[in-house]
């Protein structure tokens, strides 16, 4: 969803979807170079959280592996 939300607004589909399309009033609001920026930087951030946590669910499975296993005590 990021990398869609990063480089859709820049894209010819962006300018001719069905909201530019059905309501012309918002037709100069999303062709705004600013709009299509906030767009843009939004789906960066989510590509950056989705990384991290990835990075966190890998670094947490190798520590993890690397750790030995503590027996139950019953």
């Amino acid at each position: 969803m990021g990398l869609l939300l990063a480089a859709l607004p820049w894209t010819a589909f962006w300018q001719h979807n069905y909201f530019a399309q059905a309501m012309p009033a918002l037709r100069p609001i999303l062709l705004n170079d600013f709009a299509r920026g906030a767009v843009t930087g939004l789906g960066l951030i989510n590509l950056y959280v989705g990384l991290v946590d990835v990075a966190f669910l890998v670094g947490g499975a190798v520590q993890s592996r690397s750790e030995p296993r503590e027996k139950a005590t019953e």
